[in-house]
């Protein structure tokens, strides 16, 4: 009898355990990575080549400053200026060195508002897309790729997450620049 009461235990977690395994095996399930998903879209890359031509100015001015501080620094190191002169020339450098800091500044942050922004919708409709698809194809679970240690690339769905969305959102091509 006493032999009996310690195996009981252990019988119970055996039994459990071959359950969970069956019932696991049963599961389909799919990977997705939602970053690549999203990038990849259609919508994406449009928008991502209407934020280049956006904020192109901004950063094209951007450099012209850089070129404007450079030549003031190669100006001051030649040796060529006097006193006065190499007082002035500082003087603008640093007046252009804090204005380029406040644009470079004001620059990041609103290409990374934009680029939020944009994100965020499209990852809001692409979780759509992708729970969409699972419930088409059966999928029990749809994991994030950048959390499974390995899977089987034929569990990976990106490229249909992708189709599925395109089709679902499509993009209207780009309308020719007006002319001047």
């Amino acid at each position: 009898m006493h032999f009996r009461l310690p195996l009981r235990p252990l019988l119970v977690c055996s039994a459990l355990l071959v359950v969970a395994q069956a019932g696991f095996a049963q599961a389909k399930v799919a990977i997705v990575s939602m970053q690549a998903a999203v990038l990849g879209t259609a919508e994406m890359k449009k928008a991502d080549a209407q934020m280049q031509a956006q904020f192109k100015p901004r950063q094209d001015e951007i450099e012209n400053l850089k070129r404007e501080i450079d030549t003031l620094s190669q100006q001051l190191q030649s040796g060529k200026l006097n006193d006065q002169q190499q007082i002035e020339v500082t003087s603008l450098g640093k007046r252009k060195q804090t204005d380029l800091q406040r644009r470079q500044d004001d620059f990041n942050a609103d290409v990374q508002a934009y680029r939020d922004e944009v994100l965020q919708k499209g990852a809001a409709k692409m979780q759509a897309v992708v729970k969409k698809l699972a419930e088409e194809k059966g999928y029990d679970l749809v994991v994030e790729a950048t959390t499974a240690i390995y899977f089987k690339t034929a569990m990976d769905i990106t490229t249909e997450a992708i189709a599925a969305y395109d089709k679902a959102n499509p993009v209207a091509a780009a309308a020719p620049p007006a002319g001047k």
